[in-house]
């Protein structure tokens, strides 16, 4: 399974952090605001709030211009476009942005389709959000292509990898998986996968959105042919982001108008884009980058470049001492997440210990410490006798945002006989959360089970 590894890196600078989002400040009933809503959409710092309006305000206009404003818009998407290479570790014409990945994906899988025909066959899996599922089985039905189902092992909520690699033929063309679970936690042995679709001749096709505000995405080390996130999950603005290896964004054809570019990766960008929130992209991937700065010596100096592991793993220092100021953007959202990693470890450890006290509350997904880095610190919870959206209604009531339902996992839920139900309630815990903000909703959820 994937890790990620606890190495010596300095602690998060928790005030910085928190004193960066300036919605984290607001109270509900009289009670601070815990934003534990992360998985469904993160808060946003202050800087990316500023990159949107300064856009609107100075450089609103389309591109292609022959005038300063539209010649600015060009400058800031390539920018955006630099920073999102840098962030997922591809070449900047191997991006694509768009109104969301749900949208990307039905766009690549309909350009896909159009080189696929009748016996060919697909794999997903049953633990997948829907927009990595729907999509592919819309293209499927419309090509006569044969579906296979990567099944989980309901214990744990991880993927059955030796079903997966059986339902994998000669006949596969794409495997389509998430690199972490939205609903249960479970960060899926990517790596893996992508070799073994390649041993078979097929694509794949990676959902990182959940995963991207968690761990350190490389495609380099993946090498998957696809991977497609969404800004809004880690800090940004409501935008999708598409990584397609250049060999693939030049050989399949996508549907758009006449007028757009046959170059790559325009081609994949349907219209005219939401340039406030690319200027917002830019500006996320920025504060990740200072995050790491920060956590690679408070003084400003680091102990070297990190080598990426592959699937969110850090290496050790790969480069002599040098500066912080002097560190690439990819070296310092690197020690970015390294500093995420050890922050969230702690919290999970701190929340799973005091959710296995509340009597009758059961837990999906992995639940062992020694396997915890095989999940994120995103938690599903049910607790007979309170139905989950009773449960987010009263922590609502007291300031703790959580969801409740499927998230769009309904393969998942309807698999585990929970969605007649309420699906569960869903804890989400990002970087800016407080270890206080756990032990406080542990005493909610306490209290409220006992009422």
């Amino acid at each position: 399974m994937p890790t990620i590894e606890h190495t010596t890196t300095p602690a998060l600078d928790l005030t910085y952090v928190r004193s960066q989002f300036p919605s984290l400040a607001q109270t509900v009933n009289g009670h601070p605001a815990v934003f534990l809503d992360g998985p469904g959409g993160t808060q946003v710092p202050q800087r990316v709030i500023d990159a949107i309006s300064d856009y609107l305000r100075h450089n609103n206009a389309n591109t292609g211009g022959a005038y300063p404003t539209s010649r600015r818009t060009d400058a800031m998407i390539a920018e955006a476009r630099s920073a999102m290479a840098d962030f997922l570790h591809c070449g900047a014409d191997e991006v694509a942005f768009g109104p969301n990945m749900t949208t990307l994906t039905f766009a690549i899988s309909r350009a896909i389709g159009r080189d696929l025909k009748p016996g060919d066959e697909i794999v997903v899996t049953r633990l997948d959000h829907d927009a990595n599922v729907s999509p592919w089985l819309a293209m499927a039905e419309d090509r006569g292509i044969t579906v296979r189902w990567a099944e989980i092992h309901d214990e744990d909520c991880t993927l059955a990898m030796a079903d997966l690699a059986s339902k994998i033929n000669a006949k596969t063309k794409l495997v389509a998986v998430g690199y972490a679970s939205n609903a249960v936690g479970t960060i899926n042995p990517v790596r893996e996968i992508v070799k073994l679709a390649h041993a078979a001749g097929a694509l794949a096709y990676i959902d990182a959105v959940h995963y991207g505000p968690h761990g350190l995405i490389d495609v380099a080390a993946l090498d998957c042919d696809f991977l497609a996130c969404s800004t809004y999950k880690f800090f940004g603005p409501h935008m999708g982001v598409l990584f397609g290896k250049r060999e693939h964004l030049t050989r399949l054809r996508p549907y758009k108008v006449r007028p757009n570019t046959n170059a790559i990766p325009n081609c994949w960008e349907w219209g005219t884009l939401n340039h406030e929130c690319i200027a917002g992209i830019a500006a996320c991937v920025e504060y990740l980058a200072d995050l790491g700065r920060r956590a690679i010596d408070p003084c400003g100096y680091e102990s070297g470049g990190y080598e990426s592991g592959g699937d969110g793993r850090l290496a050790h220092p790969s480069s002599p001492s040098r500066p912080a100021a002097t560190a690439t953007r990819r070296e310092a959202i690197q020690a970015a997440y390294q500093a995420i990693h050890e922050h969230e470890r702690a919290l999970l450890q701190r929340i799973m210990a005091g959710l296995g006290k509340i009597p009758g509350l059961k837990i999906y997904g992995i639940t062992d410490p020694e396997r915890f880095h095989e999940r994120c610190a995103t938690l599903a919870v049910r607790i007979p006798g309170h139905p989950p959206l009773e449960l987010s209604s009263k922590l609502g009531d007291r300031g703790f945002f959580t969801w409740d339902g499927n998230y769009y996992a309904l393969n998942l839920t309807e698999h585990l006989e929970v969605e007649k139900s309420g699906g569960f309630l869903r804890l989400g815990l990002v970087h800016y959360n407080t270890a206080d903000e756990v032990d406080r909703l542990l005493v909610a959820l306490r209290e409220i089970v006992a009422t």
